[in-house]
């Protein structure tokens, strides 16, 4: 049954579906799904288009290489989907600043900014130290 414009999805079920895509994935591909290292992929990718000498010898890069696989894909399916999702669900709409963002701490876009940006360091860290 899919979800209704007015609920959306229970977390629940999305959970749920998200675990057994991530089974599945474990099952085919013998690795586990995840983001954080796409983006470390995609910032190779635009430097290897900027200064190629320099990347070549990094061995991060040696290692996990900067091609688009299969989990680049996921990450840009998962931009797709949801901006899919949303105008289907008649939920998109262009927002600055989320009105929660604006509540919680203020008017201030250099706050806002330097909070965004202090928990993305902090989750990026975490991703890359546990080797997602």
């Amino acid at each position: 049954m899919p979800p209704s414009p007015e609920k959306g999805w229970s977390p629940y079920l999305a959970g749920g579906l998200t675990g057994l895509v991530m089974v599945l994935s474990v099952y085919l591909s013998g690795k586990y799904f995840g983001v954080s290292t796409s983006f470390v992929v995609t910032s190779g990718m635009l430097e290897n288009l900027l200064a190629h000498e320099r990347l070549a010898g990094m061995p991060y890069f040696v290692k996990t290489g900067t091609n688009v696989d299969w989990q680049w894909l996921f990450v840009v399916g998962i931009f797709f989907g949801s901006f899919l999702a949303a105008k289907l669900f008649a939920d998109f709409k262009w927002e600055a600043v989320p009105p929660m963002w604006q509540e919680r701490f203020g008017p201030s876009r250099w706050k806002r900014g330097l909070v965004a940006f202090a928990g993305g360091t902090v989750a990026l860290f975490g991703a890359r130290l546990a080797d997602g």
